[in-house]
């Protein structure tokens, strides 16, 4: 599957079980494809994707982003755009790497894929870079053990 920057994507199962890790949000919630993930590509390795979820529960990351930046200043792993025509939650915190064999298919409505405006992306790329950078210093602000994913990924052909 070809992936493109700028569209969300559901994963696969096998995915999930193959990974075999608690803190990754759960996949298909009542029988539906949730949540979907948008994509970002890693800067190195371009086998790789960034797969950032998509919640449409924006009040409750509201609040946590507001005590976020009255404790810190400020919140990079959490960003409120417009996706859809809705207002959703980006999580970068349950990001994680994974290579395009996993992806299922595009996220659409009627039909039609649906993309992110580029000022949005362009702060997701920025957040993703900078919660990537802090976790190579030893911050760990990912819930998913990204490190295992990673070598799991790159253990595939």
């Amino acid at each position: 599957m070809e992936v493109k920057q700028g569209y969300s994507y559901h994963i696969k199962d096998r995915f999930f079980s193959d990974v075999s890790d608690s803190s990754l949000m759960s996949n298909k919630e009542n029988g539906n494809y949730r949540p979907h993930y948008y994509a970002i590509e890693d800067s190195k390795n371009k086998d790789i994707f960034w797969m950032i979820p998509i919640s449409s529960k924006v009040e409750k990351y509201k609040k946590i982003i507001a005590s976020k930046i009255k404790r810190n200043g400020k919140c990079s792993t959490i960003v409120i755009g417009t996706f859809a025509g809705e207002e959703n939650a980006f999580l970068i915190q349950n990001a994680f790497p994974v290579k395009s064999v996993y992806l299922d298919h595009v996220h659409t409505i009627q039909g039609n894929p649906i993309t992110v405006h580029k000022k949005l992306d362009k702060e997701l790329r920025t957040k993703l870079k900078e919660v990537i950078a802090m976790k190579k210093r030893g911050i760990k602000l990912f819930f998913t053990d990204v490190d295992m994913i990673l070598e799991l990924m790159n253990r595939l052909k």
